[in-house]
């Protein structure tokens, strides 16, 4: 780890008060916790977890680069597939974990132009910071349309329209499951002898162990084989099942269906880390202050949101779906193709769309209900087949 830029006193200081917060929690539970729960407190502890403490996350100066930051394109050719859903059920839009808020400065400037509007738009947003950070990107670009935002504290009771949620299932808790020739095991945190945080397994139980025999994982000759189970993003997608009336849910992230997922050769897993742009595979480094990610594993979303109601209305690579939505013809719009405003938007695109960069590794997934249309975005390159 000593290619890592090191954190400043006062990074180090809150990652300290939250390995206290850890220790204790640990303690409480009998000396074992979940991966899940460690998880969950090193992203989200109130004050403490990495999306809940004051670090900068997103962009050149924080963890990682998502896509709304590599070009306005992607939020605008987003409108496109966002304005068809809203027509076909209500004019309302509901980000979740809307990063600094450039998407939806974007999305708005872009249905705007579109003469598509949202009557609101609604962000889901738990971290004080980050809804901070957010107001003032919508004060300062679109201050004409900032006065159609508003901000979400917990899911709503009902809702209708279109639902946004880029790069939020991989940072949902997972449980870590551990497959070897004697056994189904579920991996958590310890306290070792020395007092550091230590892995420890446990024989698996109840529905991880559930959720993990109905996969079929593969049982290694020697050694072990070590995945992930996102029950808390299934329970997620089901919980929307009982909100959404009419409408549309567009989930952006890395993953692959579950054919893809479980492969024999992927035996350490997709959990990874990132910190000020380096990813590296200890989450138990400096806790607070590293992204803790996971694949997503598109199936078990997909089959989570049909058993609670949902029509799963398309599943595609995300270059195909801004293809499908238009995004060369935005780029096009930039000027002339010469122009140093145009290559620079053009090689963002590129970064978005070929399959060396986001353009494979990320998929696009629609649920809905009421919405009897074909989708904008997977009209051409529909992968439902592989779910």
């Amino acid at each position: 780890m000593s290619r890592l830029p090191p954190p400043s006193a006062d990074a180090l200081a809150q990652s300290e008060r939250l390995l206290g917060l850890l220790h204790s929690e640990i303690a409480a539970s009998g000396g074992w916790i979940p991966f899940s729960r460690y998880m969950e407190l090193a992203l989200y502890a109130p004050g403490l977890g990495y999306y809940s403490g004051g670090a900068r996350k997103f962009g050149p100066g924080g963890d990682f680069i998502t896509a709304p930051e590599l070009t306005p394109l992607f939020g605008q050719a987003l409108a496109s597939q966002v304005e068809q859903i809203m027509r076909a059920s209500a004019m309302q839009v509901i980000e979740v974990g809307a990063g600094t808020g450039l998407l939806a400065a974007d999305l708005l400037l872009e249905l705007a132009h579109r003469d598509a509007l949202p009557e609101q738009y609604g962000i889901l947003e738990l971290s004080a910071e980050l809804r901070e950070r957010q107001f003032d990107t919508l004060s300062g670009r679109v201050p004409q349309l900032a006065g159609r935002v508003h901000w979400l504290d917990t899911l709503p009771d009902a809702c209708s329209g279109a639902v946004i949620a880029n790069e939020v299932l991989d940072v949902m808790p997972v449980h870590l499951v551990v497959v070897r020739q004697h056994g189904l095991f579920e991996r958590g945190v310890a306290l070792g002898e020395d007092g550091r945080l230590c892995w420890a397994d446990v024989p698996a139980a109840g529905a991880v162990r559930t959720a993990a025999e109905q996969l079929t994982l593969p049982v290694p000759q020697t050694g072990e084989y070590v995945t992930e189970v996102n029950l808390a993003g299934q329970a997620w997608v089901a919980s929307w099942a009982d909100r959404l009336q009419k409408g549309a849910m567009l989930l952006i992230d890395y993953g692959y269906p579950q054919a893809e997922y479980y492969l024999p050769s992927r035996s350490s897993g997709t959990l990874m880390c990132y910190y000020r742009h380096h990813a590296h595979a200890d989450p138990f480094l400096w806790p607070g202050l590293n992204d803790i990610t996971e694949f997503v594993d598109f199936t078990a979303v997909a089959e989570a949101a049909h058993e609670a109601g949902l029509d799963v209305l398309g599943y595609t690579s995300q270059a195909q779906f801004l293809f499908n939505c238009g995004v060369l013809d935005c780029l096009a719009r930039r000027g002339p193709e010469g122009s140093a405003d145009y290559v620079r938007a053009a090689r963002a695109v590129q970064r978005l769309t070929t399959p060396q960069e986001m353009g494979e590794l990320f998929k696009v997934l629609a649920l809905g209900r009421g919405v009897d249309i074909t989708l904008q975005g997977f009209a051409r390159g529909d992968r439902l087949h592989t779910l």
